[in-house]
């Protein structure tokens, strides 16, 4: 007597499933987000309030690298003239990153879709 359990993987088609194939998918996509995120962290956006009194530069994984306050914007005389400064560089970040936010989509979106075959 002959126990034949079927094999899952036939109802795939193309006679089987090769899982040396999919691994080597899977290396690639990884291969290529990392080549990705690498290219994200090397890119710079910035964002910008108050017609240019404020500008930050973020990377493109959404990391504060720098911040610029144009000359005569503030002159730092009261508490209320820097709490607004703190505002106006929280809000320029903000920008910053939504922008960041938009450059990572537009980058990764390809890498988010899956690999090809697996309906992803």
């Amino acid at each position: 007597m002959t126990d034949q359990t079927p094999n899952p993987f036939d109802a795939l088609g193309g006679g089987g499933f090769d899982m040396n194939a999919l691994l080597q998918q899977a290396q690639q996509m990884q291969e290529r987000l990392e080549d990705a995120q690498t290219q994200l962290a090397d890119t710079t956006v910035e964002g910008t309030v108050g017609g240019g009194v404020v500008t930050v530069t973020v990377n493109g994984v959404g990391e504060l690298v720098g911040v610029a306050i144009r000359e005569g914007g503030f002159d730092g005389s009261s508490a209320e003239d820097l709490a607004d400064l703190g505002d106006l560089i929280v809000a320029a970040y903000r920008d910053g990153k939504a922008r960041a936010d938009a450059l990572a989509s537009k980058t990764l979106g390809p890498l988010a879709g899956g690999m090809p075959g697996l309906g992803g």
